[in-house]
């Protein structure tokens, strides 16, 4: 009886080891779960909310961000000495470039860590664009850059240290991009509006009910969340005085985006 009292403690004492081993082996084989198109769709749409929130708080503060029609034809304009602002084509080839380079990034990052479709994938993914989109907030916030709105800065003044959020802002935004990609959801870019237009309203089944088109309904709320995006930046940035506001509710959108890969 004896040897039997000790011996029932030590049996339960060395099953916690063990339990805790099993819940470790879960938690690593969760992280290499396939995310279908579906349920991978929701965090891009939220990502189109965030694009409008970014873009329509940074627009009046002359950072145009990702690349775009409007950035092309400011660096083409530049050229030819026609920015309205001084080196105004150095900002347009900062956010031109370094949204090339993150999609470089991303997908090579992607394709290191097994795969776009990959939990621990797009949880990577997310955690490198939260934490360039919180960098940014910072800089801007420790008044490394002005982040008043208006801007209190002479047009005439030329601050090349602004640059540094828009390159941030501007990498990350690629990792949207490769994400829809990586997830096959490639009818919510997340940071184009005129091509998700352009499929909307050229899509031969665009009348069907909506449970027979997916891709249709996600790219109409694509579109509205991006519209909705940028009026709440606007009045943020309206209400607020500064655009630091908006970068850190988008920092807690991709941060909740990061974190729910792991649920």
């Amino acid at each position: 009886m004896p040897d039997e009292e000790k011996f029932e403690p030590n049996v339960v004492l060395g099953s916690e080891p063990r339990e805790r081993q099993h819940s470790n082996i879960g938690f690593v084989k969760r992280l290499t779960e396939e995310i279908t198109s579906g349920s991978g769709s929701l965090p891009l749409l939220a990502c189109c909310f965030a694009t409008g929130l970014t873009d329509g708080t940074l627009y009046n503060a002359n950072m145009i961000l990702k690349i775009s029609l409007g950035n092309t034809v400011f660096l083409a304009l530049g050229t030819s000495g026609q920015n309205n602002k001084p080196y105004g084509w150095a900002r347009s080839l900062c956010s031109i470039g370094c949204f090339t380079i993150g999609c470089l990034a991303f997908s090579r990052l992607h394709k290191l860590i097994g795969g776009g479709r990959l939990r621990r994938t797009l949880m990577f993914s997310f955690l490198l664009q939260t934490v360039c989109v919180v960098v940014a907030a910072t800089i801007i916030q420790t008044g490394l850059v002005d982040g008043a709105y208006p801007s209190r800065r002479d047009p005439a003044d030329v601050d090349f240290v602004e640059l540094a959020p828009v390159a941030l802002l501007s990498f990350q935004a690629a990792g949207q991009i490769v994400n829809s990609r990586g997830l096959g959801v490639s009818e919510v870019p997340t940071v184009v509006i005129t091509s998700l237009l352009c499929d909307l309203v050229s899509d031969e089944k665009i009348l069907e009910p909506l449970k027979k088109n997916g891709k249709r309904n996600r790219r109409a709320v694509a579109f509205v969340l991006t519209l909705l995006g940028a009026i709440c930046g606007g009045w943020i940035s309206k209400t607020t005085r500064a655009v630091q506001p908006s970068l850190w509710f988008v920092a807690a959108i991709k941060g909740t985006i990061m974190l729910s890969w792991l649920i």
